[in-house]
């Protein structure tokens, strides 16, 4: 479990952040077990991408930005529009 998430929550869904480059077996691990989104800045990229789970398994999108804000509002929309939420 990934135990130093802050939580970006003002709209649902509520979406963990976590610290860059966090590995993504560590990020696998954390949503198969409390199953909401987070978002995550991958080693070596500059852009964001949002992982969620699915009821079997993870998902991730990428290609959300290099801000944090607007990934937030990306990754929110995406998962409203495909009824993560």
């Amino acid at each position: 479990m990934l135990d130093d998430l802050e939580y970006e929550d003002s709209e649902a869904p509520a979406i963990g952040l976590a610290r860059a480059a966090v590995p993504w077996d560590d990020v696998q691990d954390h949503i198969k077990i409390a199953h909401h989104p987070i978002l995550v800045l991958p080693e070596g990229s500059t852009q964001y991408a949002g992982a969620y789970w699915t009821g079997t398994q993870m998902a991730v999108t990428g290609d959300l930005g290099s801000d944090q804000e607007q990934a937030i509002c990306e990754f929110r929309e995406f998962l409203r529009e495909h009824g993560e939420t």
